[in-house]
């Protein structure tokens, strides 16, 4: 496509609309695809699951459809082929996992999210908890998978010996491959564990 996955997604959360500022960020619009990728729902159903407001989804499906992403029908919102291919793109780099509890999980809800061929973007880790924490996460994790360990910068070279509950987790749902970068998120609220991980993972990915 002319334009990564993410400057579409960007443009269409900073886009105007005629009254309040919208409620939403880039991560609702992702969780919005997500949530009809497999079949069609409701606005009703996607405020709740997004946990805002009537208006919010209004604009949120009203982008998505000028965007040519999805289509309205009565049964509710599908993907359109535009919006699958889209989505495609999304998910060959991004594979995200609710998680059990374990060493890493700091709180009620937690997510983990692998992001393709980035752990050489992972530095100290801090730019990512920064961003997820701001998103309302209340503990963060960026770690990578270098010759065939998973490490975290400054804090643990084996994530398998020093944490392996949530290693072993890993592994499993995510089956990361070299290069990859890993992210968990945490928080006492879901959506605020969910989002922290898209937005710490969004750090890593290209304009």
């Amino acid at each position: 496509m002319s334009y990564s996955f993410k400057q579409i997604l960007e443009k269409m959360s900073r886009g105007k609309a005629a009254g309040p500022s919208p409620t939403f960020s880039v991560f609702h619009l992702i969780v919005t695809l997500e949530l009809i990728a497999n079949k069609p729902v409701g606005r009703n159903r996607l405020a709740e699951e997004l946990n805002v407001g009537d208006g919010a989804v209004r604009t949120i499906v009203e982008r998505l459809k000028n965007a040519g992403l999805i289509e309205t029908s009565k049964i509710g919102c599908s993907l359109t082929e535009k919006g699958m291919k889209l989505w495609k793109d999304y998910s060959l780099v991004v594979k995200k996992v609710e998680i059990e509890s374990n060493e890493l999980t700091l709180a009620n809800y937690s997510f983990a999210i692998a992001v393709r061929n980035r752990g050489d973007r992972i530095g100290s880790g801090m730019e990512q908890r920064d961003v997820a924490i701001t998103m309302g996460a209340k503990s963060v994790t960026a770690m990578k998978l270098s010759k065939g360990c998973l490490i975290i910068p400054s804090v643990s070279k084996d994530v398998a010996h020093d944490y392996p509950v949530a290693a072993q987790e890993i592994m499993k749902l995510l089956a990361p491959r070299e290069n990859d970068a890993v992210i968990i998120s945490s928080a006492d609220d879901p959506r605020k564990a969910e989002y922290g991980a898209l937005s710490a993972a969004w750090t890593l990915i290209d304009s």
